[in-house]
C-alpha cells in the first residue's frame, strides 16, 4: 500500500513539475489540459487529485480556431491611375444601387480594388462577404487579406468540420449584438451566402464566371453568383462581380444596362499580356517534333525558363495517369460496373478508378475478352505528365495539383506555399491552376491539349474553353518577367483559339452570341433541366416520356427530349434528361406555377413513385 501511495505521489509530482516547466517556457499563467497530460505522460485521475488538493485549478476558456498570427497590419497599396478610376466608377454605380461587373484583364489589380472597397465597408461598422469559386483559391486570398484585416477576417467553406463551421456561423450571428471585429469580414466558397448576416454592406464575387459557383448535386441546386446578387438585393448591400473573362450572361446584363460595367484594360505595373504561341500537333507529329505529349517548342521554352530560375505551369484538364486502358487485339476497355464510363488508370495507387462513383479495381494483366496481354494506355492525365516530365527534366522539382493531391486542407496549402516560395519549379494541374492564383516567378504556361476542352458536347464548351485557356494564360508574366503561353492543338485555325491568341474577349463574346441567339440558349433564353433517374432502364424510359408529354401540354415546343445524357448511367441509376427553353420575357412566377402543376400531376401517378426526379434551373 505504501509503495502505491509513493508511486501516486511521484506521478503527481512529475505532473506538477511538467506544469511549472511549461509555464516558464510559454510565459503564460495557464496550460491546456490536453497538452499537460500529453507532455507529462499522465492521466486525468492524477490531475484531478491535484485539483482536489487545491494545488491546481481547472477552468474553461473559449479559444478561437481561426487566429491571425501575423504582425502589424498593412495599409492598402496606393491605387494607380487605372485602378483609382475604376474604384471611383464602382462607387458611383453603388450610389445608383447598381450591381457592378468589374471586367479587368488578368493581373490588372482587381484584388487591390477589392481591398479598398472592403476597407470602406468595414470602417462603417458593416459586414462584408468575399466569395471565391474554389477552396483552392481561398488559401492564397486568405494570406493576402489577413495582412490587411487580421482578426477581422473569418473563413468559411466545406473543408471545415461541423465544429469549425458552427463557430463561424455563431460569430457572424453575434455581430449584430456585440459589434465585435470577428464576424465582420467573411471569405468563403459558395455556401458562405447562407451565413446569418445582419449588417451586410458589400458582397464581392470574385471570378464570377466560374462554374464551381453552381451546386448541382446534392440539393439545394443553386448558383452562388446569382444567389449573391439576390442576397445583396434583399439586404440592400452593394454587389461587385469581378472577372477577366465574365460569363456571357453577366456581360450581356452589363451591356443591357442591367448591371454597371467597369473595365481595367491594362495589367498592373504596365506589364504586357503574355505572348501566346499555337503549336500544330498534327504537323509536329509529321515532322517528328513531338516527344511523347510535349512539342519540341514547349520543351525548349521550358528548358529556357528553368535555366533562368523561373517557374512553369502545365495545364491538362484530366487527372489520373491514362483515361483509357485498351486491348490492342479486340479493343476491350475496362468499364465501371456502376456507371457507363471507362475506368481511369491511377498509377500511383495501382488502381483503375471511376471518377463518378469511386469504384476501383487493380489493373488487369490481360484482356478479359480475348486473353491478350497487349493492353495499351490511351490518352494522358496529370499523373502521366508529371512522371514523363521527370525524364525530360531530372533536376527539376515537379509537383501536381489536382483532386488527388489536394484532398486535404494541409496538402493543398503546402503545395501553394512551396510553389510560392520557389520550392517547386514545374506545377502540373487540372483547372485548379486556372483559379486566379498569383505567382511572381511564373514565366511560362503550357496548355497540353486544347482540343479536349473545345470538343466537349455542351453548348457552353467554347465559353468554358476560352475562359480556362485565358485564365491559365493569365498566370504567366504577372510581375517583372514577361509571360509566354504555348497552346498545343490539332486545329490551330479554330476561331476560339484565335481569340485566345489575341486575348480578344469582346471578339469571342460577339461570335458566341450569334450561336446562342440562333439556337435559343442563354443569355437570350433560360433553361430548366429535368433529370429522371431509376435503376431500371425500361422504367426510366417510360417515366421520362410520360413527364415530357405532361410538360409539352404546358410549354409546347419549348420542351426538348427526353434524351440520354453524355453518361447515361451513374451509380447504377439510368438517366434521361428533358430540357425546357424559356424566353426571358416570360413571367417567372407563372412559369413556376405551371411547372409545379405539371410536376405534381406527374408525381401523383403511383407508377412514378419509385422514379427520382431532379429539377435544375439554369443548369451549368
Amino acid at each position: 500500500l505504501m509503495a502505491k501511495l509513493e508511486t501516486k505521489a511521484s506521478r503527481q509530482l512529475d505532473l506538477l513539475l511538467t506544469m511549472i516547466h511549461l509555464l516558464q517556457e510559454s510565459d503564460k499563467d495557464s496550460i491546456a489540459q490536453k497538452v499537460l497530460l500529453k507532455k507529462s505522460n499522465s492521466t486525468i485521475s492524477i490531475l484531478q487529485s491535484l485539483v482536489k488538493k487545491g494545488v491546481l485549478e481547472v477552468f474553461d476558456e473559449r479559444v478561437d480556431r481561426q487566429v491571425f498570427q501575423g504582425g502589424e497590419l498593412l495599409q492598402p497599396l496606393i491605387l494607380n491611375h487605372g485602378q483609382q478610376q475604376a474604384f471611383l466608377e464602382v462607387n458611383d454605380a453603388f450610389a445608383d444601387d447598381k450591381v457592378v461587373l468589374l471586367h479587368g484583364v488578368t493581373s490588372s489589380g482587381k484584388t487591390e480594388i477589392y481591398i479598398h472597397l472592403l476597407q470602406e465597408a468595414i470602417s462603417k461598422g458593416k459586414q462584408a462577404l468575399y466569395l471565391v469559386p474554389e477552396i483552392a483559391l481561398t488559401t492564397q486570398v486568405i494570406n493576402r487579406l489577413q495582412k490587411h484585416f487580421g482578426q477581422q477576417l473569418l473563413v468559411y467553406h466545406s473543408r471545415f468540420n461541423d465544429q469549425e463551421r458552427v463557430e463561424v456561423w455563431n460569430k457572424v450571428l453575434d455581430y449584430q449584438y456585440h459589434q465585435e471585429s470577428k464576424g465582420q469580414l467573411i471569405i468563403g466558397a459558395r455556401s458562405a451566402v447562407f451565413l446569418p448576416f445582419s449588417q451586410l454592406d458589400l458582397i464581392i464575387i470574385d471570378e464570377e464566371h466560374d462554374s464551381s459557383y453552381k451546386q448541382t448535386d446534392p440539393s439545394p441546386r443553386y448558383n452562388a453568383r446569382d444567389s449573391g446578387v439576390m442576397l445583396g438585393s434583399m439586404m440592400k448591400a452593394n454587389v461587385l462581380l469581378g472577372s477577366a473573362t465574365p460569363s456571357l450572361e453577366s456581360y450581356y446584363n452589363a451591356l443591357a444596362k442591367k448591371y454597371a460595367m467597369v473595365t481595367l484594360e491594362k495589367r498592373f505595373g504596365e506589364m504586357i499580356m503574355p505572348e501566346v504561341t499555337l503549336v500544330d500537333v498534327r504537323d509536329a507529329l509529321k515532322r517528328k517534333l513531338m516527344h511523347s505529349h510535349f512539342s519540341s517548342k514547349l520543351l525548349e521554352m521550358m528548358k529556357a525558363a528553368l535555366e533562368g530560375g523561373e517557374q512553369v505551369i502545365l495545364f491538362q484538364n484530366r487527372r489520373g495517369f491514362a483515361p483509357v486502358l485498351e486491348c490492342k487485339n479486340c479493343s476491350w476497355v475496362p468499364h465501371c460496373i456502376n456507371c457507363d464510363v471507362s475506368l481511369t488508370l491511377h498509377k500511383q495507387h495501382d488502381q483503375l478508378r471511376c471518377h463518378y462513383c469511386g469504384y476501383s479495381i487493380p489493373p488487369p494483366s490481360s484482356c478479359n475478352a480475348c486473353g491478350s496481354n497487349d493492353l495499351r494506355m490511351k490518352g494522358f492525365g496529370t499523373e502521366k505528365v508529371e512522371e514523363e516530365l521527370q525524364a525530360f527534366f531530372p533536376e527539376a522539382r515537379i509537383a501536381r495539383l489536382d483532386h488527388d493531391t489536394a484532398k486535404s486542407k494541409r496538402g493543398f496549402h503546402k503545395l501553394m506555399v512551396d510553389f510560392e516560395n520557389g520550392d517547386i519549379d514545374v506545377l502540373v494541374g487540372t483547372q485548379m491552376v486556372t483559379k486566379g492564383l498569383d505567382f511572381e516567378k511564373v514565366s511560362l504556361v503550357g496548355i497540353l491539349n486544347a482540343d479536349q476542352l473545345l470538343n466537349y458536347p455542351d453548348f457552353r464548351a467554347h465559353e468554358r474553353s476560352f475562359q480556362l485557356m485565358e485564365q491559365v494564360s493569365g498566370r504567366a508574366g504577372r510581375k517583372k518577367i514577361p509571360g509566354k503561353v504555348v497552346v498545343q492543338t490539332y486545329n490551330p485555325s479554330n476561331i476560339i483559339l484565335q481569340y485566345v491568341l489575341h486575348h480578344d474577349y469582346k471578339g469571342f463574346y460577339n461570335h458566341e452570341l450569334v450561336d446562342r441567339n440562333k439556337f435559343d440558349y442563354p443569355p437570350y433564353y433560360r433553361l430548366i433541366e429535368c433529370t429522371v433517374k431509376h435503376k431500371d432502364a425500361e422504367e426510366v424510359e417510360r417515366a421520362s416520356k410520360l413527364l415530357a408529354a405532361e410538360l409539352r401540354e404546358v410549354f409546347g415546343k419549348r420542351v426538348l427530349g427526353p434524351t440520354q445524357p453524355t453518361i447515361a448511367r451513374i451509380r447504377n441509376y439510368y438517366l434521361r434528361q428533358i430540357l425546357i427553353k424559356l424566353e426571358r420575357k416570360l413571367s417567372v412566377n407563372q412559369v413556376k406555377q405551371r411547372l409545379q402543376k405539371a410536376l405534381d400531376f406527374y408525381q401523383k401517378e403511383s407508377v412514378n413513385k419509385s422514379v427520382i426526379l431532379q429539377v435544375d434551373v439554369d443548369p451549368q
